[in-house]
């Protein structure tokens, strides 16, 4: 009984000394990941949502036209940095870090599909204050087709970049995906996996594999800038990415997609993995969207080849 009792007590100090070391690495990681401070912002670059604080920036005269990156840790308004100023010229741009992600609050909850469709719809109407043209980076474009499918006149124009397939957005959470995202929300623990999984080296893979058409086009700055955006407002990062693997972020779009009148422009890079499928999965169900395949450009044309992206833009929103 005695033995039982000390093995209890040794197992318990060790699980106490290994939590222990584990939380000062996590630390340390999420310390040194924002020490080039790549993300830079001031008070006066936030609007106050219900749900907490959005970075945004703003530039440029004329008609608005709204930025949503794509729905990732990693992500954030830098993703435009390339094309933003450019817009500017005819257009008074805007561009979000939508909340979890980059500078903006990044909330202990479950983030839903629901949450950013309101999020967009609110910052139109109390930031923006008119009818806005939305170009959409990846998961993004499901929410600004959601919320002008519930509030149809503040939106204008609609360019989705590389948007999921229609299949990816009807997975909904299932008890695998469920047990994942509880164990990636597991204090201390779950942040450690947290921060393996996003790691430098698996960033940089993304851009090689993911997101780039030609991998030698990464910059050193692209890789410190997605690292910080992903480290930034500490472990309460990792619950994004925990809603994101417990498809929480998923909705049907079907419904919306064929319902909705404004002109919608989808630009699929020519690379970029089931893009084709992509396309024709959207304009079957509204046969009036314009799409095109961008040559030389994957996931990421806003990043890569702004000058051809711009020239469609251009096209499309004047």
């Amino acid at each position: 009984m005695k033995k039982s009792r000390h093995k209890i007590i040794t197992a318990s100090i060790l699980f106490s000394i290994a939590t222990g070391i584990i939380y000062v690495i996590n630390r340390l990681i999420f310390g040194t990941a924002v020490l080039k401070e790549m993300l830079k912002s001031t008070a006066n670059n936030y609007y106050n949502w219900r749900f907490g604080k959005i970075y945004y920036k703003k530039i440029g005269s004329g008609s608005p036209v709204l930025l949503v990156h794509d729905l990732t840790v990693y992500s954030s308004a830098y993703e435009w940095n390339r094309i933003v100023d450019k817009l500017a010229e005819n257009h008074t741009v805007y561009a979000i870090d939508l909340l979890g992600c980059g500078r903006s609050d990044k909330q202990r909850i479950t983030y839903t599909n629901y949450l950013y469709v309101q999020l967009i719809s609110d910052f139109i109407k109390n930031v923006i204050h008119e009818r806005t043209d939305v170009i959409a980076s990846g998961y993004s474009g499901s929410f600004a087709l959601m919320a002008c499918h519930n509030e149809t006149d503040l939106f204008g124009k609609i360019v989705m970049i590389n948007p999921p397939s229609l299949n990816a957005l009807n997975k909904i959470p299932d008890k695998r995906s469920k047990l994942y995202k509880f164990l990636l929300e597991v204090p201390v623990f779950g942040t450690l996996v947290y921060n393996m999984i996003t790691c430098q080296s698996n960033i940089q893979l993304l851009f090689t594999e993911q997101y780039l058409y030609n991998p030698f086009n990464m910059t050193a700055e692209w890789l410190d800038t997605y690292y910080e955006a992903a480290h930034k407002g500490m472990s309460s990062s990792r619950y994004l990415l925990s809603s994101m693997i417990g498809r929480y972020t998923n909705n049907n779009i079907n419904h919306a997609l064929k319902s909705i009148d404004q002109s919608i422009f989808i630009i699929e890079g020519e690379a970029e993995r089931e893009g084709k499928d992509v396309i024709s999965q959207y304009t079957e169900c509204n046969p009036a969207i314009e799409a095109i395949s961008l040559k030389g450009a994957k996931h990421l044309p806003h990043m890569e080849t702004p000058e051809k992206l711009m020239e469609q833009l251009s096209i499309f929103l004047d």
